[in-house]
C-alpha cells in the first residue's frame, strides 16, 4: 500500500519536458493553495448505540450533517470527482464512528474484489485520523465495498505506512440503489490522543473509485504537496472523552510436525520431530499517549521464508523484517546512517541464527543438531507520542543461550570400523545477550522541526570457546530536522558513534572483516592492531532541499561519511565503513494529465564518493523517470554513466582495485492493474568496457483474477552476470601475494507463485511457492599485476595451459614453469538450488483473534554446474524429497 500512496503523491514518468510543454504551460504553472476544511462532530453518548451493519439508519446518525464536495486527486487533480462521497462522524464515550455515501450511477459496475486484511482491493473508502494533530502521524483505516479492511500507522508525515499496524475495530458495508454504504466504529483506546477536554485532530478521508483508477479526497491538497499529514483538514467538536489505557492479552499455542528424509546412522535424522509450544503476547496502555508491547517466547512461524539470494561480493544480504512483533512500529525506531540499508537497529539481529560453531568431527562418527535461530526469551516494546510533541521508544530484549548438540553415529558398523570415538555432548554456539534500544524525537516550531536521539546496546554473557564474538556494543545518534516556507525547503542532519568492546581476538576480527578491511596492503590511514580490545568510530549525513512554488520541481544535494571505525552490526547493518559520499538529485513532475499521459516525472541523480584516505572513488551520473500513460499502463525508464569506478573490497585485503567505466540501463512498463489479467516486463542491462563485465535482468510479471475471491501471480526472474575478473581466493608466490581471479558465467533463475483465496474478509487461504537456481561456472583464471591499471590486460595476466591444471577438484598453478606447483586453489564453480512454500489457512474467527493451519515445503542443496536448469530441477527439486512443516496455531485476543 504505501508503493501506492507514493505515487499518489508524487507520480513520475519517463519524458523529456519538452515533449509535453504544450499542454503543460497553463495547467501546472501555478501552486493551489487550499483552505483547510472543518468538520464539527459531536457526542452521541445518550442515544442508541449505533449497529454497524452497513445501513445508515440509525437515529444517532442523524445528529451530525453530512459533509461532501470530495475533490479529485488523481488523475485530474482539483477538479469534481466522477462519483460524489458524503462522511459523517459521532462519538461517544468510548468510540468515534464514520459513516460513507458513496455514490455510483451504476451499483452493478462496483467493483467486489475480496482480499486478505491490507490488500485494498476494487473500490475503497478511507480516513486518516491525525489525533496527535503533530501534523506527522496518523492512523488509517480503509473499507472495501467487499467489506475487507486495512489498516496502516503514518508517520513521517506520510513517507511510512505501516501495515502491520493491527488494530481492533469494526465496519460492515451495503450496495443498495445509489451505491454502496459504509459504517466504522473504532474503539478510542485503539487511537492516541492528549488528555485536553477539547480535541482537535487533523482529518483526512480518501475514496478510490475503481472503474476510472481515480481517487478524490475531502479535504483537496495541492499538486506536490510537500507531506500528506501535514495536508489534513480538522476534525472539531470532540469534547469530555477519557484516555483510555488498553490492555489487550494475546496468548498463543504452536502445535508442530516436521517430516524429512530420514538419514541412516544420524540420530537427529530419523524421519520427524513433534514440538509443542506456547507463548504470549500483550499490549498494555501505560498512558493514553504511550503503549507498552510485551511477548514471551515469540513465534513467528507463519511467517514467508525469505526469497533466495546469492551475494558473490561477500557482503551480507540486507532481508526485510517479516516478524509482527518487530515490524509494528518499527519506525519510530529507525535510524539511518547515510543511503541503502545502513541502519543504527536492524530487528533482525534479535534471534539471529547462532554464530558459534562445534568441534563435531564426522571422522569419529559424529553428528551435530545445530540450531536454526536463537530463541527470544522475551522483549518489550514501549512507544508513543505525548501531547508535548515527545515520541518516545524503548525496546529491551534477551536471547537465551543456544547450544549445539553432537550424537555419535547410531550405526554400530560404523563405530566399529572408527578408531575412537566422541563423547554425546552440547557445545554453547550463541551466548546470552541483551539488546536495547531508547529513542526519541522532539518536535517545535509548530511542527516544522525536530530534534531527536537513539541509543543502542549490545551486551553478550561470553562463556567457554566464544571469545571471538564482541563483548559489548554501543552505538548512538542525534538527528534533526528543520522545514521553513510552508514546508517549502527542508535541511536534515545526523551524527552517529560507536563503541564495540571484547578479546583481542574479536576486535581483530571486526578490524578485518569485509566491512572493514584494516589489513588493506596499500592503505595508509588504517591498520589492524591485534592487542586492541575495542573500536570507535563515527558517521554522519546531512541534506538540504526544496521544491518550486508550483511545487513542479524538487531537488536536494547532501552528503553522509562511515570512518573506517564505524561498526554497527551487532543491533544494526553496515555494509561497508571507510566512505564519504555527495549526491545531488533534480526532478521535474507533472501532476495534471494530459492527452498524453495522467502523471508524471523525471530527474536526475549525481553521485560521487571517497574513503578516508581521500581517494576518489567512484563517480555517477543517472536519469530516471517514470510515466502513468492516458490508460493506466506505466513504463519506468533509467539510465546511468560510471565513468570511475575504484573499490578497496573486490580483492579482500589486497589493493585498491579498479573497474572499467560502465554504462547501464532499465526499462519495465505495465498494464492496466485494475484489469482481471495485467502483467509486468522489464529489462535491466549493464555493460563495462573491454567486456570486464556486464548484468542483464530479464523480468515478467502475471496477475490474474479470474474471481473476485481468487487471485494469482507469477514473478519470472533470469538474471546473467559474466565477469572476466571475478575474485577467487589469495595465495603466494615466492613471497609475492597472488590474488586469483577467474572469469565467472553467472547465472540465476527465480519463479514466485502467489495464490490468494478469499473465502470472506475473514477467512483465507494464501500460496507461496518459490524454486531458486544459482550457477556460477569459472575459466580463464588471471592474477592481479597492477590493480590500478587502465587497461584490463594490464590489470591482470591470465594463466597459460601451461600453467594451470585441474585435478582431482584442484587446481594446481606451476607459474614459473619449473614443472613444479608454486601453489593450488580448490574448484571455485558451484550451483545452488532452492525450493521453498508456504500455505497458510487463517480465520479470524472474531477481531483480534485467529487460527492458523500451515503447510510449509524446503529443499536447499547443491546442483552440478554443468547441468542446465531444466536438468537441475529434475535432479536436484523435483527427485528430492522435501522437509515438511506442519502447524497449527491458535491465539485468543482478551481486550481487558
Amino acid at each position: 500500500m504505501s508503493i501506492l500512496r507514493s505515487l499518489y503523491l508524487i507520480t513520475g514518468i519517463i519524458c523529456f519536458q519538452p515533449l509535453f510543454a504544450q499542454d503543460q504551460s497553463t495547467t501546472d504553472s501555478t501552486q493551489v493553495n487550499y483552505e483547510k476544511r472543518v468538520y464539527t462532530t459531536t457526542s452521541v453518548a445518550d442515544r442508541e448505540p449505533i449497529k454497524i451493519d452497513g445501513i445508515l439508519d440509525d437515529a444517532a446518525w442523524e445528529a451530525v450533517e453530512w459533509t461532501t464536495d470530495y475533490v479529485e486527486n488523481q488523475p485530474d487533480i482539483g477538479t469534481a470527482p466522477t462519483e460524489q462521497t458524503k462522511m459523517k462522524i459521532v462519538y461517544d464515550d468510548k468510540n468515534i464512528y464514520f459513516a460513507f455515501r458513496c455514490y455510483q450511477k451504476d451499483p452493478s459496475t462496483i467493483e467486489k474484489r475480496m482480499g486478505r486484511r491490507d490488500d485494498f482491493p476494487g473500490d475503497w473508502v478511507e480516513v486518516n485520523i491525525d489525533s496527535y494533530n503533530d501534523d506527522r502521524t496518523g492512523f488509517s483505516f480503509t473499507v472495501s465495498a467487499s467489506g475487507v479492511k486495512g489498516d496502516e500507522f503514518i508517520s513521517n508525515n506520510g513517507n511510512n505506512w505501516d501495515s502491520s499496524w493491527n488494530p481492533i475495530w469494526y465496519t460492515d458495508t451495503n450496495i443498495d440503489d445509489e451505491g454502496w454504504t459504509a459504517e466504522i466504529r473504532i474503539p478510542l483506546s485503539q487511537l492516541r490522543f492528549g488528555n485536553d477536554d477539547e480535541q482537535v485532530w487533523g482529518i483526512q478521508s480518501t475514496r478510490r473509485y475503481f472503474n476510472n483508477e481515480e481517487r478524490s479526497l475531502w479535504q483537496p491538497i495541492p499538486p506536490s504537496p510537500p507531506g500528506w499529514v501535514s495536508e489534513f483538514g480538522i476534525l472539531k467538536g470532540i469534547k469530555g472523552i477519557k484516555p483510555q489505557k488498553q490492555l489487550e492479552i494475546q496468548p498463543y499455542t504452536v502445535a508442530q510436525l516436521d517430516t524429512y528424509e530420514e538419514m541412516p546412522g544420524n540420530p537427529f535424522r530419523d524421519g520427524s520431530d513433534t514440538k509443542l509450544t506456547a507463548g504470549l503476547d500483550a499490549k498494555i496502555g501505560v498512558t493514553n499517549d504511550l503503549t507498552l508491547d510485551l511477548t514471551i517466547n515469540p513465534d513467528f512461524g507463519q511467517v514467508d521464508a525469505d526469497p533466495g539470494a546469492i551475494a558473490l561480493d561477500g557482503f551480507e544480504i540486507f532481508f526485510q523484517e517479516r516478524r509482527p512483533f518487530f515490524v509494528e512500529n518499527k519506525n519510530v525506531f529507525d535510524f539511518t546512517v547515510g543511503g541503502g540499508a545502513d541502519n543504527l537497529f536492524f530487528s533482525r539481529r534479535i534471534g539471529r541464527t547462532p554464530q558459534g560453531y562445534t568441534t563435531a568431527d564426522a571422522s569419529m562418527g559424529e553428528f551435530e543438531d545445530f540450531p536454526n535461530n536463537t530463541t527470544i526469551l522475551g522483549a518489550a516494546k514501549f512507544s508513543g507520542k505525548t501531547k508535548n510533541g515527545w515520541a518516545l521508544g524503548l525496546l529491551e530484549s534477551v536471547t537465551s543461550k543456544e547450544y549445539a548438540e553432537i550424537k555419535l553415529n547410531t550405526d554400530p558398523e560404523v563405530l566399529e570400523n572408527l578408531e575412537q570415538r566422541g563423547m554425546p555432548r552440547e557445545e554453547l554456539v550463541e551466548p546470552l545477550t541483551n539488546y536495547l534500544v531508547a529513542r526519541a524525537q522532539k518536535d517545535f516550531n509548530e511542527n516544522n522541526s525536530y530534534v531527536g536521539g537513539i541509543i543502542t546496546a549490545t551486551n553478550r554473557k561470553l562463556e567457554d570457546n566464544l571469545d571471538f564474538l564482541r563483548e559489548s556494543a554501543y552505538t548512538g545518534g542525534i538527528d534533526a530536522l528543520h522545514n521553513w516556507k510552508e514546508r517549502k525547503y527542508y535541511v536534515t542532519g545526523k551524527f552517529t558513534f560507536s563503541t564495540v568492546k571484547g578479546s583481542p581476538e574479536a576486535i581483530e576480527n571486526t578490524q578485518t572483516s569485509l566491512t572493514h578491511l584494516f589489513q588493506r596492503v596499500d592503505a595508509d590511514h588504517v591498520s589492524v592492531d591485534p592487542t586492541r580490545t575495542s573500536l570507535t568510530g563515527t558517521g554522519g549525513s546531512f541534506e538540504i532541499g526544496g521544491r518550486s512554488d508550483n511545487g513542479n520541481w524538487r531537488y536536494n544535494t547532501g552528503g553522509n561519511f562511515r570512518s573506517p571505525e564505524l561498526e554497527l552490526n551487532d543491533i544494526g547493518f553496515l555494509r561497508q565503513a571507510d566512505q564519504i559520499s555527495q549526491y545531488a538529485n533534480i526532478r521535474r513532475i507533472w501532476n495534471k494529465p494530459t492527452s498524453w499521459f495522467r502523471q508524471a516525472n523525471i530527474g536526475l541523480n549525481q553521485s560521487s564518493q571517497y574513503d578516508f584516505e581521500g581517494n576518489y572513488n567512484r563517480i555517477q551520473y543517472e536519469i530516471f523517470s517514470y510515466v502513468n500513460w492516458k490508460n493506466n499502463w506505466w513504463s519506468e525508464f533509467g539510465a546511468a554513466h560510471k565513468p570511475r569506478i575504484y573499490s578497496n573490497t573486490v580483492l579482500r585485503g589486497g589493493p585498491r582495485w579498479r573497474w572499467n567505466e560502465e554504462n547501464f540501463f532499465y526499462f519495465f512498463s505495465g498494464t492496466d492493474s485494475r484489469k482481471k489479467f495485467n502483467m509486468h516486463a522489464g529489462y535491466v542491462h549493464s555493460e563495462a568496457k573491454q567486456d570486464n563485465f556486464s548484468f542483464k535482468r530479464y523480468v515478467l510479471r502475471f496477475f490474474y483474477q479470474p474471481l473476485n475471491s481468487l487471485n494469482l501471480s507469477l514473478v519470472n526472474e533470469y538474471q546473467q552476470s559474466p565477469n572476466k575478473t571475478q575474485y577467487v581466493t589469495q595465495s603466494s608466490f615466492n613471497g609475492t601475494p597472488r590474488y586469483i581471479l577467474g572469469e565467472i558465467d553467472n547465472e540465476s533463475l527465480s519463479s514466485t507463485l502467489r495464490v490468494n483465496y478469499n473465502i470472506n474478509p475473514n477467512l483465507t487461504i494464501q500460496y507461496y511457492g518459490q524454486p531458486f537456481i544459482f550457477k556460477a561456472k569459472f575459466s580463464n583464471f588471471n592474477y592481479v599485476t597492477d590493480p590500478m591499471a587502465k587497461n584490463l590486460n594490464d590489470r591482470v595476466a591470465w594463466y597459460n595451459g601451461n600453467q594451470i591444471s585441474f585435478a582431482d577438484g584442484v587446481y594446481n598453478v606451476d607459474e614459473d614453469g619449473d614443472s613444479a606447483v608454486d601453489y593450488s586453489f580448490g574448484n571455485p564453480d558451484f550451483a545452488f538450488v532452492q525450493f521453498r512454500s508456504n500455505l497458510v489457512l487463517r480465520w479470524e474467527y472474531i477481531p483480534g483473534s485467529e487460527i492458523f493451519l500451515v503447510w510449509s515445503q524446503g529443499i536447499t542443496g547443491l546442483g552440478d554446474v554443468n547441468n542446465s536448469f531444466g536438468t537441475i530441477i529434475d535432479n536436484q527439486l523435483l527427485s528430492e524429497r522435501p522437509q515438511n512443516t506442519f502447524l497449527i496455531k491458535a491465539t485468543y485476543r482478551f481486550v481487558l
